[in-house]
């Protein structure tokens, strides 16, 4: 029996070999985990020699072994020059070096690779085990014994079973006897376990102000039952509702300029209450500030010269949208007390001051007005005390014209402008009739459409957005309105697994919902609140005073058996906001291709030898072992599409290689079938080589067929999920498309 010694599971170094000896502490032994593995071992700015002309460092070198290499510079009197350079290496008789996948998925089998080197002259007889601390994987072997030649190394391999998502944390350890002493190594290895590609969550809410309702619930019969449950979630503000909509942003997978602004956007705006959110995955409150500074960060290294932004990085022209949109983010974080540095937010206003200007001249009339409103409506916010200049402005804009030729988005900037405005009256009362009009209104909600004709995409439009827009500015200008209450509860309704469609409706709704709360929550909580599940009281929850305080209930799959009846019931004054939701995994992980827009293919083609890939009549494929394979994705549109993704996950055995670096293998773009000729070759824009996925991106796609391929090395044996490639529209993906499901099998 051995202990491993490291910061994750304690123990008391010790004993023979430095970072990697054996000792003795208790009654086991003791293997020193490697854990510092810094690249820099030692740097010392300044040495003074001595007399002979001698200087000594003393250095502890890192747990890394490796060669070091050293190197020196020597200056006398600012005259006289000289450089040295030798080097150190880092060994021990045995070493352990573990070869981990970068991620895994629920549900894989795989081989944990793991390489011992013998650096003595004689062979050796080791002994080696292996565990995961975090039980997020089951291993069916956890310990070998092998015999390694004299200055040779060995590959021994540790089969396991992912069984939990969460993050897979390995410790290796292996012991020898040399000369009848003892000699160890041991080393970690952590890596995430996703979720199944397949995972599904549903949820409904709703409000109880008096009385009880009850929910059937039933859990899926092909759900495994070690993942997910029931989740009940009760609040005494609605505030609770926005949960899914701020997970959403927070851990949107995209970072262009607009995403990361619309999460800065959604953070600062419910900076006040993110603190009293609990929900699971929700990061903390300073861990939310500190993304805003670090996406703060991201938009000051990609701002153009001219102040403006584009998609993804600095050098690409500058949208006008994007840039409106970043300078609206800034100066509301600003608002809410987070650093904006002067130069960055002073820069954007200068491009807003000169916007005009600055619009192409292709854009249409409704998407000209729309950048000018928006434009006007961040100066006002970063400058309110150039309001009368604004209010000159916005008359002006809509002075003679017929605003039913206006899209709402554009009023409802304008509005909050004039609102106030003695000399804007016949202007606002214009304004006013033509939203009333145009409204579209039932017993219970309300909400508006708009229409930008064939110029929405240069303005990421669309009508819920739209709605957010117009919440806001009628909750400025007209707080008694009957269609604000009709306006939220239609917002609400029109979420999809507890969130909007994109992340402009994200970020515009929740700045519109958090006006309202702060708003229109006047009544005190004073109730008690109980969940029955069948005839078992499962939670009961006191609410007294106002708080943004939430609680929630979890039922593991394993625990719902058959049909289950939900109550939950309300006694006292005030409202009882409520979330049940269900998260399941199906057991089948494999999905069939769908086309509702896009139609997708995805294959894996040798490239070395033809004999590395071969697929089974079932769909299987099968992949050799350390062998580079190219992943060719196909995706048809049969009309326009705007700003579209291409993401291929790929199987946990796969590593992309970065076709920038020297040593790998070129991945030159393939012809595209398109009837525009002039964009036959790198339809995408940007791209993105992640560890567990491959992304493409392209702001405008004609219709036609596009091809699009990587590199990828086999690098892990094992049986592997392969989720579906997915082609979607960001800011409408209800239009999307993906392959199926594949299974690959690396041996």
């Amino acid at each position: 029996k051995y202990r491993v010694a490291s910061k994750r599971t304690g123990g008391v170094p010790g004993g023979k070999g430095g970072a990697g000896g054996a000792g003795v502490g208790g009654s086991e032994p003791i293997i020193n985990a490697r854990v510092n593995f810094n690249p820099l071992a030692a740097f010392s700015a300044s040495v003074i020699t001595d007399a002979n002309g001698k200087a000594s460092v003393k250095i502890k070198l890192p747990d890394s072994l490796t060669r070091y290499r050293v190197m020196v510079v020597a200056t006398d009197g600012g005259k006289k020059f000289g450089t040295g350079e030798s080097s150190i290496t880092a060994q021990l008789p045995l070493m352990i070096r573990p070869s981990a996948p970068r991620f895994l998925n629920f549900g894989d089998q795989f081989e944990l690779p793991v390489v011992l080197q013998n650096q003595t002259d004689q062979p050796l007889s080791v002994k080696v085990a292996v565990r995961d601390v975090e039980q997020s994987v089951t291993l069916l072997t956890s310990g070998k014994r092998v015999t390694i030649p004299a200055n040779d190394r060995v590959e021994i391999r540790f089969p396991a079973i992912s069984n939990k998502p969460g993050t897979a944390h390995f410790q290796i350890a292996a012991t020898t006897i040399i000369n009848g002493q003892n000699y160890a190594d041991a080393a970690e290895v952590s890596l995430p376990v996703w979720t199944p590609a397949t995972t599904e969550a549903f949820a409904t809410y709703g409000e109880l102000d008096e009385g009880a309702i009850v929910q059937p619930v039933k859990a899926p019969a092909d759900a495994f039952k070690e993942f997910g449950g029931l989740e009940i979630t009760t609040s005494s503000t609605q505030l609770q509702t926005l949960t899914d909509a701020v997970l959403y942003l927070t851990s949107y997978p995209y970072e262009c300029s607009e995403q990361v602004s619309s999460r800065i956007l959604a953070i600062a705006a419910l900076r006040d209450v993110l603190s009293a959110f609990e929900a699971k995955g929700l990061p903390s409150a300073p861990d939310l500030e500190s993304a805003v500074n670090r996406d703060i960060k991201k938009l000051e290294g990609m701002q153009n010269s001219d102040g403006g932004f584009s998609f993804w990085k600095r050098g690409e022209k500058s949208w006008p949208y994007l840039s409106i949109h970043v300078a609206h983010a800034l100066q509301r974080a600003q608002e809410k007390g987070f650093t904006v540095p002067k130069k960055l937010l002073d820069d954007a206003l200068v491009y807003l001051r000169n916007l005009e200007g600055r619009i192409p001249t292709e854009y249409n009339i409704e998407s000209r007005r729309a950048l000018i409103a928006y434009s006007l409506y961040v100066k006002n916010r970063i400058i309110p005390k150039e309001v009368e200049s604004h209010r000159t402005f916005a008359r002006k804009l809509i002075a003679g014209e017929d605003l039913s030729k206006f899209s709402l988005e554009t009023l409802g900037w304008i509005l909050p402008i004039l609102s106030a405005d003695k000399n804007s009256v016949a202007e606002v009362a214009a304004i006013r009739k033509l939203i009333n009009n145009r409204v579209e209104e039932t017993a219970a909600t309300a909400h508006f459409t708009t229409n930008y004709k064939d110029g929405a995409h240069l303005i990421l439009s669309s009508n819920r957005r739209a709605d957010g827009v117009l919440l806001e500015a009628l909750i400025s200008d007209q707080p008694n309105s009957d269609l604000i209450p009709k306006i939220v509860r239609g917002l609400l309704a029109n979420r999809k697994q507890g969130r909007w469609m994109n992340t402009q409706e994200n970020a515009f709704i929740l700045l519109a919902l958090d006006k309202y709360f702060r708003t229109y929550e006047k009544v005190t909580p004073d109730f008690v609140a109980r969940v029955w599940l069948g005839e078992n009281c499962a939670n009961e929850q006191k609410f007294s005073g106002r708080s943004t305080d939430r609680h929630q209930l979890n039922v593991p799959m394993k625990s719902l058996v058959g049909q289950n009846i939900l109550t939950l019931n309300k006694q006292g004054q005030g409202r009882l906001y409520y979330r049940i939701g269900m998260q399941y995994a199906p057991t089948n992980v494999h999905l069939k291709a769908a086309d509702y827009g896009f139609s997708v293919e995805r294959i894996y083609e040798a490239i070395d030898n033809p004999d590395d890939v071969k697929r089974d009549a079932d769909g299987t494929w099968h992949i050799k072992a350390g062998a580079n394979i190219r992943v060719k994705l196909t995706m048809a549109s049969a009309a326009r599409r705007y700003h579209v993704a291409l993401v291929d996950p790929m199987p946990a055995g796969f590593e992309a290689v970065n076709p920038v670096l020297k040593i790998s293998a070129s991945t030159e773009p393939e012809p595209n079938s398109s009837k525009y000729w002039w964009r036959q070759r790198n339809w995408f824009e940007h791209q993105n080589l992640r560890d567990e996925r491959v992304e493409a991106f392209s702001s405008l796609l004609w219709e036609g067929v596009y091809n699009y391929s990587y590199v990828a090395r086999a690098t892990t044996p094992g049986i592997f999920i392969a989720p579906p490639a997915k082609a979607e529209e960001m800011y409408e993906p209800e239009t999307f498309g993906r392959s199926g499901s594949d299974k690959v099998i690396i041996e």
